[in-house]
C-alpha cells in the first residue's frame, strides 16, 4: 500500500495584483516535511499564485498516493471541488454569463485530479497555533513574490516562517467626539478619515480611519481646530 501524501500549497501577490509567486511543501504521512518548492509568476494575482501551487504541487506527486492537500484559499478549494460542475455545464460560463476567470488553470487542474484520491483540507492562514505546513508554504510562496526568484529544497533547509503576532484584546468603542466647530466663515471644517496614526498639535494621539480635519499648521482632532486657529 502507498503512503498517504500530506502537502500544503499557497501563492501570494504582492499589491494583488503585483509581483507574484508560488509554493508547496510535501510532508510524509506523519506530516514530516521532505521537500519543497516555489516558483515567481511576475505579475499576477494572488488567486492565480493559489490555484499555480496546486496545480504544481499535483503535477510533482505521485498520483498512485492519496493526497491530503492543506490550504489556506477557499477560491482555489471550491473552484475545482465546488463550482466546477456548473461551469462545464455552462460552457465555462459563470451564473451571470461572464467567462470563468483563471480557466485554463483550473482545467488543467481538473485533468490532474482525474482518478486520484485527493483531500482537501482548509486551514485558516497566519494563525498563532495555525497548521505548520501551511506556514512553510505561506513564507516560500511570499519570498518568490518578493524576490521572483524560484527556489526548492529538502525538510533541512525549510523555509522559516515569520513569527504571528498574537491578537490583542478587543477594542473598547470610543464615545463619539464633538462635531467640528463652525468656521469663521460660516462654513464646517473639512474633515476626512486619516490615512495613517499621527499624533495631534493638541499632543493626543488619533487613529487610522479618525476624523482629522486641519488644526494650526498640522492636522488633528476637528473639536482642537479652534483653539489652534
Amino acid at each position: 500500500m502507498v503512503d498517504r501524501i500530506i502537502a500544503a500549497c499557497d501563492g501570494a501577490a504582492k499589491g494583488n495584483p503585483g509581483p507574484a509567486g508560488w509554493a508547496y511543501v510535501i510532508a510524509d504521512s506523519s506530516g514530516v516535511p521532505q521537500r519543497w518548492r516555489a516558483g515567481a509568476l511576475g505579475h499576477s494575482t494572488n488567486n492565480i499564485g493559489e490555484l499555480t501551487a496546486l496545480e504544481q504541487l499535483l503535477a510533482d506527486t505521485d498520483t498512485s498516493a492519496p493526497l491530503e492537500v492543506r490550504l489556506d484559499s477557499t477560491y482555489t478549494r471550491d473552484a475545482v471541488t465546488k463550482w466546477i460542475a456548473n461551469w462545464k455545464r455552462n460552457g465555462w460560463r459563470k451564473a451571470d454569463g461572464k467567462p470563468v476567470l483563471n480557466q485554463e488553470l483550473i482545467q488543467h487542474i481538473d485533468e490532474l485530479l482525474t482518478d486520484r484520491e485527493v483531500t482537501f483540507v482548509y486551514v485558516p492562514a497566519h494563525q498563532v497555533d495555525g497548521d505548520p505546513l501551511n506556514a512553510i508554504a505561506d513564507k516560500a510562496a511570499s519570498d518568490a513574490a518578493r524576490h521572483q526568484q524560484d527556489a526548492s529544497g529538502t525538510g533541512a533547509d525549510l523555509p522559516v516562517p515569520d513569527p504571528v503576532t498574537p491578537a490583542g484584546p478587543a477594542k473598547i468603542a470610543r464615545a463619539p467626539r464633538p462635531a467640528a466647530k463652525t468656521s469663521s466663515g460660516g462654513g464646517s471644517a473639512r474633515t476626512l478619515a486619516a490615512r495613517y496614526p499621527g499624533t495631534c498639535p493638541c499632543s493626543r494621539p488619533y487613529a487610522k480611519g479618525d476624523k482629522i480635519t486641519k488644526v494650526g499648521s498640522g492636522w488633528g482632532h476637528p473639536e482642537c481646530a479652534a483653539a489652534f486657529a
